[in-house]
């Protein structure tokens, strides 16, 4: 009986052994997967490298673009301010020429009246040029004697600069250019305007001393001393108080 159990025993063992002789790492199907895995992560790995060379490839791409982008646009600037330079250039260039046209312009004719032409009425002698310009041109034509024109250019700079300041010094040699031609009445009217209308210049001291002259010379003898007397006490310590107090001797002396 224990010997026909050892014999049943036999195959069963031997079986047995036969199952831990087969261990896992030797299972075909085991090692198949294996392989396959190994495979898949090597492609996968490849795959990877692919994509992140292309993605490289295509930042690289990118940037080159934007740079030439980046460098028309600088080239567009740089144009665009070149040109903007240049038109300021001969924007400038212009301006000076006609400036320099103008002035030769005004100078001519300003030369032309000096040099003996004529006025016509309401004309200034530096047509389009400024107060200053015209105003030193008329009192140029007063300095050389010239004392028609002369007048004619200060009454048409008092017409075209009423509010000029230099008004008041035209005003005044308006009226000087009538006394020394001897028209006293109209040089008197002349000279009361400065002392009316422009009470605060410099020339009223002088334009009062004129207004006793023109009055002496009109012989009205009372008008002429009241201006002289009010020179004096007005304007005390100026040329024009002492040349009153020289008019004043004179009538003294005159017995007028």
């Amino acid at each position: 009986m224990q010997t026909r159990r050892l014999l049943l025993l036999v195959p069963l063992l031997t079986a047995l052994g036969g199952c831990e002789l087969l261990q896992p790492v030797d299972d075909p199907v085991l090692v198949k997967l294996d392989e396959l895995e190994r495979r898949m992560q090597a492609i996968e790995r490849v795959v990877q490298n692919e994509s992140l060379v292309n993605l490289t490839q295509q930042v690289g791409t990118m940037e080159r673009q934007n740079d030439e982008v980046v460098g028309r646009l600088e080239t567009l600037e740089h144009g665009t301010e070149t040109t903007a330079v240049r038109q300021r250039q001969l924007y400038a260039d212009l301006d000076a020429r006609i400036q320099e046209l103008e002035t030769a312009l005004r100078s001519r004719t300003a030369v032309g009246v000096m040099e003996g032409g004529t006025l016509s009425p309401g004309q200034l002698p530096m047509p389009g040029g400024s107060d200053r310009d015209n105003y030193q041109a008329a009192f140029e034509l007063l300095k050389q004697q010239r004392y028609e024109p002369a007048a004619m250019a200060f009454e048409q700079f008092l017409v075209t600069y009423p509010d000029s300041e230099l008004a008041d010094n035209a005003q005044y040699w308006l009226a000087e250019s009538f006394y020394v031609t001897q028209k006293f009445d109209e040089a008197l009217a002349a000279f009361e305007v400065v002392i009316k209308d422009y009470s605060r210049s410099r020339k009223v001291p002088d334009a009062l001393l004129k207004i006793g002259y023109c009055n002496y010379e009109l012989k009205r003898w009372n008008s002429a001393r009241d201006s002289l007397l009010r020179v004096q006490a007005d304007y005390p310590e100026t040329t024009a108080a002492r040349l009153a107090g020289q008019r004043l001797k004179r009538m003294g002396e005159e017995g007028v």
